[in-house]
């Protein structure tokens, strides 16, 4: 894993790249959303201000997934009919990245799916459809609407310009975990598990009054 480092063109304050293959990040000096191209940087936006978060996971957490160590280096904000929910990049130790998904204390780890073949449009899916990816047999259980609310930290691709994202989620009996993502014009799939947050073991969290 490299660190190429560079200076933000808004304010000039130094830019650490924690993970090699990231296109976006956050300035922290100055909240401007940032884009690399080869050795430039490109600002594009600025954060606006987050929602209230009572996560204990922040940039810089650090845990185990399946017996690979990994770091939070970034995340997507969404809000939703039930309040918000956040989408933590996590760059594995071992090479390639994964989805830390974290909702009202329940988590799933998601990873991109390979070959996943034709992916079904949006408007055909209904609750209670079956599908089968890597051998597993999913069921779609929920169709969240939602809202992009903001990034922060390094992402690996460009994502701050959204407004609206549509995601359905789904299971098996097993408590495999499966996200189509269709924030953007082609679907994406994701395929992980359901965790449990000690199971993660995880550093480095953030510490609220009150909590020994």
């Amino acid at each position: 894993m490299t660190q190429p480092a560079a200076l933000c063109p808004s304010c000039g304050g130094p830019i650490l790249f924690h993970w090699s293959s990231s296109v976006q990040t956050t300035c922290p000096h100055c909240k401007s959303i940032l884009i690399r191209t080869d050795l430039n940087l490109e600002r594009v936006g600025v954060v606006s201000d987050l929602p209230p978060d009572s996560s204990p996971i922040q940039l810089g957490t650090t845990g185990v997934y399946e017996n690979r160590a990994f770091t939070v280096a970034g995340r997507i904000i969404y809000d939703y009919d039930e309040g918000s929910w956040n989408e933590w990049h996590i760059v594995l130790n071992q090479g390639g990245s994964a989805w830390l998904s974290d909702s009202q204390a329940q988590y799933a780890v998601t990873l991109a799916a390979a070959q996943a073949g034709p992916l079904p449009a949006l408007a055909a899916i209904h609750l209670g459809d079956r599908f089968n990816w890597n051998k597993t047999d999913f069921v779609a259980t929920v169709i969240t609407a939602a809202c992009y609310r903001g990034v922060e930290g390094e992402l690996p691709f460009q994502y701050w310009d959204k407004k609206g994202a549509t995601f359905v989620d789904l299971r098996s009996p097993r408590g495999d975990f499966a996200t189509l993502d269709y924030s953007d014009a082609e679907p994406m799939l994701y395929v992980g598990k359901f965790v449990d947050f000690d199971a993660l073991r995880m550093k480095n969290l953030r510490t609220f009054e009150g909590w020994s």
